[in-house]
């Protein structure tokens, strides 16, 4: 591949990073245009979690593994904390542990990192997890976090002095056609190659290309509590994950376990609601989340979902400091069910590539070497 070839990637989200990146390695000059100053969208408001566990194992789950190697190696060269706590989901009803069982037992062979743990096992694991009434847990030590303010901020930079990835903020990419991006400038700019990663801004390039594939957008409330006085261990999370995620979602068991949620705590599955729980390098906790779907979303929160996601914490993890210090929401683009990302090449030398959902940190960097793989990039 010769180094002279060029690409621009618009979208300096961890979906733009990490297209910038697969490029680059490549051999390609590479320049990101990013409309706001600083990434600001859902690449800094979600729980830094590189979460290989809520992936199927397969395609998707190596997929994961793959990202969270590139993760790995970008924190230690870059001095971004990271932290390979691994994950814990929690069961307190014999049918959420029916699930774990049958997760195991099914995948076991092809995902070395998962096991059960015995309530007390649980506590070397986590300091905070409750342990009455607790059936079990399924260990998984492919987790990794990252704070994402900070590692999405400290990126670029690192791009830029490994790879000669040039960066642009404060620059929109107004209109994009084969070989050329024009910028709100006025500029226009050639190039070989064109990569459009614009996250839930699916209106301003190619909107009919959007519009083809049924994409949508995810709403999610999100709280951080105040650093706690210690680490914390796993993160963690309980039942109502396992309705959430693709892994989970073909075991035999499930929809007992869905049925009963249905019964028991219909407002949780009206809202999305499943609980996370991940700790940062400053000690403070994230917390959440909701889903609410829609092109037009509420742009105020609903202060009762909050509490709804309290509660249910509380059922699981007792922390030592559970005030709330801080309340946001992120909203990322989402694809129908049935469908891991979008990728379309609406005219020729011009790929899109979006809609990893609520995975865009577990699956971003190492979808982006596949997509970058497969394109016909001479």
């Amino acid at each position: 591949m010769s180094s002279t070839k060029s690409a621009i990637v618009i979208g300096a989200g961890i979906v733009g990073l990490a297209t910038a990146r697969a490029l680059a390695i490549r051999g390609f000059k590479v320049k990101i245009f990013e409309r706001s100053q600083r990434a600001v969208g859902a690449s800094i408001r979600n729980f830094g979690m590189v979460w290989p566990i809520g992936q199927p194992t397969g395609e998707l789950y190596e997929t994961a593994l793959r990202s969270r190697s590139i993760w790995k190696e970008a924190c230690t060269e870059a001095g971004i904390w990271h932290n390979e706590n691994g994950s814990l989901h929690l069961a307190y009803h014999d049918d959420e542990w029916a699930v774990l069982e049958e997760f195991v037992a099914e995948n076991q062979a092809g995902r070395p990192a998962v096991s059960l743990l015995l309530k007390k096992q649980v506590r070397d694991k986590s300091s905070v997890a409750v342990l009455k009434g607790l059936k079990g847990a399924l260990w998984s030590s492919d987790e990794l976090i990252v704070d994402p303010r900070e590692a999405i901020a400290k990126l670029p930079e690192y791009f830029t002095e490994k790879y000669g990835i040039e960066f642009h903020f404060g620059v929109a990419a107004t209109e994009v056609h084969s070989g050329q991006v024009r910028t709100g400038d006025g500029k226009k700019h050639r190039t070989d190659r064109i990569f459009i990663c614009s996250g839930q801004d699916f209106e301003t390039l190619y909107p009919q290309a959007f519009t083809d594939s049924g994409i949508t957008r995810c709403k999610l409330q999100m709280m951080r509590t105040p650093a706690q006085p210690a680490r914390l261990g796993a993160s963690l999370c309980a039942g109502l994950t396992l309705t959430h995620y693709k892994a989970f979602e073909k075991l035999p068991s499930l929809p007992a376990l869905r049925s009963r949620f249905e019964k028991e705590m219909p407002e949780y599955l009206k809202w999305g609601i499943h609980v996370l729980v991940s700790q940062n390098h400053a000690g403070e906790v994230t917390l959440g989340d909701t889903h609410e779907y829609g092109l037009h979303l509420d742009p105020f929160d609903r202060a009762e979902l909050n509490d709804l996601v309290l509660k249910y914490l509380e059922t699981f993890c007792r922390l030592p400091k559970p005030q709330v210090a801080e309340t946001w929401h992120g909203i990322y683009a989402k694809l129908p069910a049935g469908k891991s990302w979008l990728v379309v090449e609406p005219e020729p030398g011009v790929t899109i590539l979006n809609g990893m959902g609520g995975a865009g940190m577990t699956l971003s960097f190492g979808l982006a070497e596949q997509v970058v793989r497969g394109a016909n990039l001479d």
